[in-house]
């Protein structure tokens, strides 16, 4: 079944390309430069650096000495809190990317690996600031409100899945079991692995992002994407370009906030497809990342429910009256 989608997913882009090459190329364009100008050098000088300590095993060594807080706190080891630390500064997909590498480079246990999937992926304070707060909604909205519910709701999702789906399953590994840092290791070595392995990452999500420009530009061309339902699914496809589209639009201040609470803490698929990518080709973990990180997206959203519920009835209360009087 997956095959057969890939398939007509590329046949129909093949066609879009030759049939309108103008959009096509308008998208892609738009696509690139965002990689180009904010992806890339963003991203990569912090995955470079990252993976020096990840490959030193510096990464776990740092914050050891607090490694008893991290314990009680969010359960998880040194080497995890480092992942915790980095998601919640750098947001998708650099959380579960540090995870994987933390796993692959036996930091982590595969249970820990799991765990820390379920709240490490999720949008960065200087994206909710900068792009959410202040480009999209106008600063109309406080960015400690904003910050206040997903941080809410983010802590909330690590208790449960800690306390309930995870209880006494998280596993650290021991200090015979880790991998130790060879002594004939060059620190060329460990600069060349990083920056090739930065430079795949980058690559990888440059090409997610093109695809999903182009998709997102097929079927603007063939519907009518200046409409909620417009806006809502081109956020869905790709969270960047649906928020660009949504702040230009002439909708009521409380929907376009609704929209934007919804579409950041769902992420949109081509961050799924991103993540996927990063997580490492490893049956369970692989499987964990396609189901416990999906469960967790549910659950901010219905953690938002109420919130968003009540940020809907300014807008539904004059509708309503409008009605009555007429």
């Amino acid at each position: 079944m997956r095959k057969i989608f890939y398939i007509v997913f590329s046949i129909s882009q093949i066609c879009f390309l030759l049939l309108y090459p103008q959009e096509a190329l308008a998208a892609s364009k738009e696509g690139m430069q965002l990689w180009l100008n904010v992806l890339l050098p963003v991203l990569l000088p912090f995955l470079i650096l990252t993976g020096i300590l990840i490959h030193t095993n510096m990464a776990g060594k740092l914050l050891q000495p607090v490694e008893v807080i991290w314990n009680k706190v969010l359960g998880v080891s040194a080497a995890g809190a480092y992942a915790v630390i980095v998601g919640a500064l750098c947001g998708y997909p650099v959380g579960a990317k540090i995870t994987s590498d933390l796993y692959e480079n036996h930091q982590i246990s595969e249970s820990e690996a799991k765990y820390l999937l379920t709240f490490t992926n999720h949008a960065s304070p200087v994206f909710v600031r900068t792009y959410l707060c202040h480009i999209c909604l106008k600063d109309q909205i406080p960015a400690r409100t904003v910050f206040g519910i997903f941080a809410l709701s983010d802590i909330t999702i690590m208790l449960l899945f800690r306390f309930v789906v995870y209880r006494n399953k998280i596993q650290f590994l021991s200090a015979d079991k880790k991998k130790k840092t060879p002594v004939s290791s060059s620190s060329g070595a460990f600069l060349d692995v990083s920056i090739m392995n930065g430079f795949e990452t980058v690559t990888r999500l440059g090409g997610y992002i093109l695809m999903f420009s182009i998709l997102s530009a097929c079927i603007s061309h063939f519907w009518n994407m200046k409409n909620l339902i417009g806006y809502t699914l081109s956020g869905i496809l790709e969270l960047t370009t649906g928020l660009c589209r949504l702040q230009n639009a002439n909708i009521h201040m409380q929907w376009k906030y609704l929209l934007t609470l919804f579409l950041t803490a769902f992420g949109g698929i081509c961050i799924t497809f991103q993540t996927r990518s990063l997580v490492t080709i490893n049956d369970s973990l692989y499987n964990s990342k396609t189901s416990e990180w999906n469960y967790n997206r549910v659950i901010r959203l219905i953690l938002l429910q109420d919130h968003l519920t009540d940020c809907l009835l300014p807008v539904r209360l004059p509708v309503l009256h409008d009605k009555i009087r007429s």
